[in-house]
């Protein structure tokens, strides 16, 4: 005599629970990618607002020829920042951009500040307003 075979069915219960958190799971992604994307607040927004607002702050601080500037020194390091000519926070004016390492300004200038970075290597030379 053989062994009765025993069949486990499954509830239907089990497989709607089970749909229930796979749409769950799959519905909350796209909330995220969607809100992400299109919310003004933040996600993809904020992180553009963030990139628009260094750039700005990075450009007042890379002054062109014929650009009055005013010099801080934040930690130690001279940071050149664009100001009005005629204002009275205006210390030199930007004579000169040499660009290459290791450049120096000639005699007519009065102030230099060297720039190295990854992308490029230049001097800034300054005249006393």
């Amino acid at each position: 005599m053989s062994a009765p075979v025993s069949y486990t069915q499954r509830s239907p219960l089990r497989g709607l629970i089970t749909a229930l958190v796979v749409l769950a799971v799959f519905g909350g992604a796209g909330w995220y990618v969607w809100d992400y994307n299109t919310n003004p607040n933040g996600g993809k927004a904020k992180k553009e607002a963030e990139r628009a607002a260094q750039l700005a702050e990075d450009k007042t601080h890379n002054p062109n020829v014929g650009d009055c500037v005013k010099v801080d020194h934040p930690n130690g390091q001279p940071l050149p920042t664009i100001v009005d000519c005629g204002s009275s926070e205006a210390q030199y004016k930007t004579g000169d951009k040499l660009y290459g390492p290791g450049k120096k300004c000639g005699p007519n200038f009065t102030y230099e500040i060297q720039v190295s970075g990854r992308r490029s290597n230049y001097t800034m030379c300054f005249t006393k307003v």
